[in-house]
C-alpha cells in the first residue's frame, strides 16, 4: 500500500517538477539540436542517388530525412496505441509511478544508446534506438503530467506546470551548453553526449521518485487488465464528448498542438533551408537560435501564468495563439535574415513556454476531480500526437506539392487561426451541466463509490 497523495504538499511538487529537469534534455539534445545534425552527417556521408542523401533501410533506398520523420511518426503511433492501455491499468490499480519509471528508464536507455548509432552497417538498430527513445519520452509525461491534478489544487496549477516547464528549459540548456563545450573546445564526438544525456534524464528523475508518493493500490486484477485500459479511455471519451466545455477545449487544444508541435518539430529545418544556407552561415548560428528560445521560453511561462491570473486562461491563451500567427505570418513574409531570425526566435520562445504550460494546466483544471487522472492525461496525450502526425503530415505535404517550404508555414497559421476560433466557444462556467453528465460517469462496479470524489473543482471559472 503506497503512501496516500496530499495536494498542497510543497516537496512532492518540487520534486514533480524536478522530471521537468531531467527529461527536458531529450526533446532539446536528441530532438532538436545535437542529434539531427550528427544524423544527417552520418547519414549524408554515406548517402546515394542524385542529391547523396539516400540510405537503404531493410533493402530500400529511402532519403534520410524521410526515414527519420517515419521512424519519428511510428513512435507517435505506438504512444497512441500503448497509453490509453496502461494508463487505464495505472489508474485502476494504483501504478503510476511505476510506468513513469518504466518508461523513464527505457527512453533514456535508448538514448545512451544512440553512442553505438551505426548507419551504414546497422542502420535499422540504430534507427531502433532513436524509436524507442521517442516512445519512452512521449509516454512518460502520460504518467507525469496525470499527477499535476493530485499534487496540486486548481488555484495551483497554473503556477506549478509552468515551474516545470522553466525547470525543464533550464536543465537542458544547461546540458546543451554543456555538450557544445565538449564537442566544440575538446573535440569530443557527439556520440558521447547521447550517452551524457541519458545519464542526466535517468539520474535526475530519482530525485522526483524519492519524493514523489505511490498511489494507493486500488484494485488487483487477474481478468480483463488489457481492456480495462480501453474501458477507461471510452469512459474518458464519452464524459468528454458530453461536457461541452472540455469537449470544445480539447477541440482548441488539438488545433494548438498541430502548431506548436509541429513548429518544434520544423523550426530547426526551417531556419537551415532558408536562413542558415548561405555559403558564410554555420551551425553555430542556428545553435543561438535554438538557446534563444529556450531562455526567453523560461519567462514566458511565468509571463503567460502571471496572466492568467488576471485575464483567465482562456483569454490568455488566446492571445498566445493571436501571437503564434503573427510569429508565423512573419516566417512566411518577412523574416529572411539571421538578425530577422533571432528576433523572431525570441517571440517563438516567449509564447512557447507560456502555451505549453498553461495547455497543461488548463486541462487538468477542467477535469472532475477523480482519480483516473492517467486516462484522462492519455486522451490529452493521444489528442497532442494525434496533431502531431497530422500537422507534420500537411507541413510536409505543401513542401512537397509546392517546392517551398514557406508555403509549408501557411498550414502553421491555418492551425492557429482554427485554434484561436475554437477558443471562443469554451464557456467559461458550466457546473450544472458537468453535475448531471457525471452521474453518466460511474466507474466499474469493480472501483467502489470513492473513485469518483466531489466535484466541486469544477465550478471555478477560467
Amino acid at each position: 500500500m503506497g503512501t496516500k497523495i496530499k495536494k498542497g504538499d510543497k516537496s512532492v511538487q518540487r520534486a514533480w517538477t524536478f522530471y521537468d529537469w531531467a527529461n527536458s534534455v531529450y526533446p532539446l539534445v536528441i530532438s532538436t539540436a545535437i542529434f539531427p545534425i550528427f544524423y544527417e552527417k552520418t547519414t549524408a556521408a554515406i548517402g546515394t542517388g542524385p542529391m547523396g542523401d539516400e540510405v537503404t533501410f531493410f533493402g530500400q533506398q529511402i532519403k534520410n530525412t524521410v526515414l527519420y520523420s517515419y521512424v519519428i511518426a511510428a513512435s507517435f503511433v505506438a504512444v497512441i496505441i500503448i497509453s490509453p492501455i496502461l494508463s487505464g491499468i495505472a489508474d485502476y490499480v494504483g501504478s503510476k509511478k511505476r510506468y513513469l519509471q518504466f518508461f523513464c528508464y527505457l527512453g533514456a536507455t535508448a538514448t545512451a544508446s544512440l553512442y553505438f548509432f551505426d548507419a551504414e552497417h546497422a542502420l535499422e538498430l540504430s534507427m531502433l534506438s532513436l524509436f524507442l527513445a521517442s516512445l519512452g519520452f512521449w509516454n512518460s509525461l502520460v504518467f507525469y503530467n496525470a499527477y499535476l491534478p493530485e499534487i496540486a489544487a486548481p488555484e495551483e496549477q497554473d503556477k506549478l506546470s509552468a515551474k516545470g516547464f522553466s525547470m525543464g528549459y533550464i536543465g537542458s540548456v544547461i546540458l546543451l551548453v554543456t555538450s557544445l563545450v565538449l564537442i566544440k573546445a575538446f573535440n569530443v564526438p557527439a556520440k558521447y553526449c547521447f550517452v551524457l544525456t541519458g545519464i542526466w534524464w535517468a539520474g535526475f528523475a530519482q530525485v522526483t521518485y524519492r519524493k514523489l508518493p505511490k498511489a494507493n493500490k486500488r484494485q488487483k486484477v487477474v481478468n480483463g487488465l488489457l481492456s480495462n485500459g480501453f474501458r477507461e479511455l471510452k469512459k474518458v471519451g464519452k464524459f468528454t464528448w458530453k461536457t461541452v466545455r472540455l469537449k470544445r477545449y480539447i477541440i482548441a487544444f488539438f488545433f494548438l498542438s498541430m502548431g506548436v508541435q509541429t513548429v518544434m518539430l520544423m523550426a530547426v529545418l526551417f531556419a537551415k533551408k532558408e536562413i542558415f544556407n548561405k555559403p558564410d552561415s554555420n551551425e553555430a548560428g542556428l545553435i543561438i537560435a535554438v538557446l534563444i528560445i529556450q531562455f526567453v521560453a523560461v519567462l514566458g511561462a511565468f509571463v503567460f501564468s502571471a496572466s492568467s491570473k488576471r485575464f483567465g486562461n482562456i483569454k490568455t491563451l488566446g492571445g498566445a495563439l493571436f501571437i503564434w500567427v503573427l510569429c508565423c505570418t512573419a516566417a512566411y513574409k518577412i523574416v529572411d535574415s539571421e538578425t530577422g531570425f533571432y528576433i523572431l526566435a525570441a517571440s517563438v520562445g516567449l509564447v512557447m513556454g507560456g502555451t505549453q504550460a498553461l495547455s497543461r494546466s488548463t486541462f487538468s483544471k477542467f477535469l472532475p476531480q477523480t482519480k483516473d487522472t492517467a486516462s484522462f492525461f492519455s486522451f490529452y496525450d493521444i489528442t497532442e500526437k494525434l496533431g502531431i502526425v497530422l500537422g507534420m503530415v500537411t507541413f510536409g505535404a505543401l513542401e512537397a506539392i509546392f517546392g517551398d517550404i514557406r508555403t509549408s508555414v501557411l498550414s502553421l497559421i491555418t492551425f492557429f487561426v482554427l485554434g484561436l476560433i475554437a477558443l471562443f466557444f469554451v464557456p467559461k462556467n458550466e457546473a450544472e451541466h458537468v453535475n448531471m453528465v457525471l452521474d453518466e460517469f460511474e466507474p466499474e462496479e469493480e472501483h467502489g463509490e470513492e473513485d469518483i470524489l466531489d466535484d466541486g473543482t469544477l465550478a471555478q471559472s477560467i
